[in-house]
């Protein structure tokens, strides 16, 4: 069944390796580069799952997060962390997210945990 993803990823090069990974899992992906965009395009697509680069633009993936759990209506959106930062770093500075990933992750371990989180 196909989900719509959003990406948010400040690395060119990432932002394409997501992107064509979700597309060929059929979902639908949509593409944000900074914090800010990422708000914004969540409160207009609603994306059923957010994969989140912690080192970003314009607010940092922390800062994006928090602002999301703000919104009633997008708080439950589960949201997997992919960070350059190791797993326990990401845990204490991101909680609450439904994975932790550490760059660079394969493409069968994003996938299967992309499958779980989904459900």
């Amino acid at each position: 069944m196909a989900a719509k993803i959003l990406i948010v990823e400040d690395d060119p090069v990432w932002r394409q390796i997501l992107h064509r990974l979700m597309k060929s899992e059929k979902h639908e992906p949509i593409i944000a580069a900074d914090a800010l965009t990422a708000l914004s395009v969540t409160q207009k697509e609603h994306p059923v799952l957010i994969l989140l680069d912690l080192g970003l633009p314009a607010g940092g993936g922390q800062i994006f997060l928090h602002r999301l759990r703000s919104f009633p209506k997008l708080k439950e959106i589960p949201v997997i962390i992919i960070s350059g930062q190791d797993v326990e770093h990401a845990r204490a500075t991101a909680p609450g997210a439904a994975a932790y990933l550490m760059k660079p992750v394969s493409h069968d371990e994003l996938l299967t945990v992309v499958r779980r989180v989904l459900g």
